[in-house]
Formats: structure tokens, sequence, C-alpha cells
């Protein structure tokens, strides 16, 4: 199978009402699905976390850099975290949000244990997003505690939704003068600290064929709330290297946390666009 059909073939086993409490079952099955694919690369790391008593789980997968450290005196790159979450708000399927993240998730695992990149890479499939980032707020956290640097983080959140129509996408107030108002491409939300790595992400990104643009923010993204809605957020609170990739949600998609986020709606060829240029574009990191 080629890249699309790949995510083709991954989305038909994540899209499923897969609600933490109200569609246990669905959630149950996608938090296994992903489990087997990652454990095609390497050794799965099931790290709890609890949320009003009860338990909840990250699925992690560590690939290890081209080049080990040496023996003496070795210096260890610090790693690429790189996110999605797989639960859904109740009532809906989560096609774009977010199982297109996860998909992607699947094939970055895929794409890096065939060819590892120079640093190591966490791949990291969060739970309990859609309630308010526990997943990440918790693996943060702990990254914070252990006194662990990053490279850099990126969370992958709604990647498969576009409109090539004038005046398609929105936007927060007074970015509209200052971006396409056709909603065609994947968008670079970052931290001042990413700035380099937003230029060198989109233009890589660019050059492969998919439409990219970025936008850096100050303060954690306080003062544009709607650029903390993802699993970045934790990780800007922390203090670290955060970017979020994302078809922008609902200021593009009329599906967005409706029954309606079905495969049907899910641009295939964008999808597998916005993949293959991440896939190139992380290489040049």
């Amino acid at each position: 199978m080629n890249l699309k059909e790949r995510l083709h073939s991954h989305l038909i086993q994540i899209v499923r009402d897969r609600h933490p409490y109200l569609a246990s079952g669905g959630h149950f099955y996608v938090q296994q699905y992903i489990r087997e694919q990652f454990a095609q690369w390497g050794t799965v790391e099931v790290d709890d976390f609890a949320v009003r008593g009860r338990i909840h789980h990250n699925l992690i997968l560590d690939l290890p850099p081209l080049s080990p450290p040496l023996a003496k005196g070795g210096k260890q790159e610090k790693p690429i975290v790189i996110g999605a979450h797989y639960d859904t708000v109740p009532g809906t399927p989560g096609a774009d949000d977010n199982a297109t993240g996860v998909a992607v998730l699947l094939e970055l695992a895929r794409a890096i244990a065939l060819q590892p990149l120079k640093y190591p890479v966490k791949l990291v499939a969060f739970d309990m997003e859609e309630s308010g980032y526990f997943g990440s707020k918790d693996y943060a956290d702990k990254l914070k505690a252990q006194k662990q640097s990053l490279r850099l983080m990126i969370s992958l959140e709604m990647l498969g939704y576009c409109n090539h129509n004038p005046n398609s996408q929105k936007y927060p107030t007074g970015l509209k003068y200052f971006y396409p108002n056709s909603g065609n491409f994947i968008a670079l939300i970052g931290n001042l600290r990413t700035v380099p790595d937003l230029i060198n992400l989109s233009d890589k990104i660019r050059k492969s064929g998919q439409l990219c643009e970025w936008l850096p923010v100050p303060n954690r993204g306080l003062i544009v709330p709607d650029t903390r809605r993802s699993d970045h957020a934790p990780f800007w609170d922390n203090g670290y290297p955060a970017i979020m990739v994302t078809d922008t949600a609902n200021m593009r998609n009329p599906h967005y946390h409706q029954a309606s986020d079905r495969i049907e709606t899910l641009d295939l060829d964008f999808l597998a666009g916005v993949c293959g240029g991440l896939i190139e574009a992380i290489r040049h990191l």
C-alpha cells in the first residue's frame, strides 16, 4: 500500500465513537489498535495517569537515534516528542478530531523506525485530551520533574480537512489580514522558542508540495486562547519548545465535534500530503 492507502486503512480502524467513559468499547478498541501498530517497531510503554480516581493510559513508543552516543563522553541528543490524542468528545466518530492525527502518528512511527533520525524520538498517543489535556499534562509534568530536556514537542491535531473555496478559512481576531482565506493549508503554531523550527519545517513542507502557514505566539498562547487547543499547551506551560500541527479545527471544518465528523468528509490527498511533508520536514530538524 502507498501512504494514502495506509492512512485510509488506519482511519477505518480508528474512526468510531471513542469517548473514554461513554463509548468505552470503541475507546478500548482504538487503544489496542494503536498498541499493536506501535509494537511492530519496538516495545510499547503504557504510561498510567489518574483522573478523578480512574486510571487512563498514554501509549509511548521510544525509537532510538541513528547513532547511539559514544560509550565515553558521548553526548546524547535531546529527544523529540511527537504526540496525538486518541479520545473523542461524546457522540462523534472523530475522523478529523483526531483520527487523522493518530493515523499520521502511526505512519511517522513506521517512517522513523525504518529510517531513524539523529534524535531519539518518543511517539505518544495521549488520552483524555478532550477532557482537559490530562494525558499530555501528566506526561509533560513527569518530564519536567525528571529534568528532561526536549529538542522539540510536536502535537498532531486534526490534519485531514481541506476546503479550496474562497473565504472557507476563519481566524481569531486580527489574523485574517495576514493569512490566506482558503482553508487548503496546514498550519504550524509554536511558542517563540520554536521560530527557527517553524521556518525550517514550513519550508520543507512547502517544498514537498503541501501548502503551509506558520504562526509564532508569545506568553504560552494566552493572548490567543485558540492557539492552546491541543496537547502542546501543557508543554508550553512547562517551558518546552512545542508546535501544534493543525488544519485549524472549527476555523475551517464544519464537522468539528459533530456526529458528521466522518471519513467521507476528509480529503485523503491533503492528509497524505501533510503526512509526507511532515516526514520529510522532521528528517531535516
